[in-house]
């Protein structure tokens, strides 16, 4: 009889940020990351300076949690989301840890994008969900092997998920999604009236 088995998964991490943290309030983060936004200058004149849609602190705040309470407790949180996807994946850590290496914030406007990249030099990567409006791009993941299918055909559109070229994900707000940094990622144009916003991390194995 033939056997046919899947081989080298791709896992992703969802669970809801309240799991191991029900004090967060969504509504002082979402306050918190809107008025960053307003005060970081230097943030907004890289944004302005790199055509980014909207706002990221990625290039001009390194300290969230330094800074801001709410984000020194949202990394306690991420931090135990991360360990329960590091044992999942079952990494052989070596007595080292899987450690915070960056954190920021991201608002997108309608119309605003962020292009498909990787991240590279870090273990885990994800992100965590302030603000989804009705209308707001989902997480779109590509699959891994992409570049080398060289001379195969599309798969069909009614193809097993596990198959697919895409995977679209659509968080909820307070949703965390977590991936090992090497995947290719993507977040489509929001179509949504309002701000789409959100939180990302890094973690590196120290």
């Amino acid at each position: 009889m033939s056997q046919i088995e899947s081989l080298f998964v791709t896992r992703l991490y969802r669970a809801a940020l309240s799991e191991f943290a029900p004090g967060i309030d969504a509504g002082e983060l979402e306050t918190s990351c809107l008025v960053i936004a307003e005060d970081d200058e230097a943030g907004q004149a890289w944004c302005e300076e790199n055509g980014y849609p909207g706002y990221t602190s990625y290039a001009s705040l390194s300290d969230l949690p330094w800074r801001f309470p709410i984000f020194a407790d949202l990394v306690k949180v991420l931090d135990a989301h991360v360990a329960a996807f590091a044992q999942d994946l079952e990494f052989d850590l070596d007595d080292r840890a899987l450690t915070l290496e960056d954190l920021w914030i991201n608002i997108l406007p309608e119309g605003g994008m962020h292009a498909s990249h990787i991240h590279p030099h870090s273990v885990i990567s994800g992100t965590t969900y302030v603000a989804m409006p009705k209308g707001a791009s989902a997480l779109k993941l590509e699959d891994p092997r992409s570049a080398r299918m060289m001379a195969a055909p599309v798969r069909r559109k009614d193809a097993r998920r596990e198959l697919q070229p895409f995977i679209y994900v659509k968080p909820e707000v307070g949703d965390v999604l977590l991936w090992e940094s090497w995947l290719r990622h993507e977040v489509p144009m929001n179509m949504a009236e309002e701000e789409r916003i959100s939180i990302s991390f890094n973690y590196r194995w120290d």
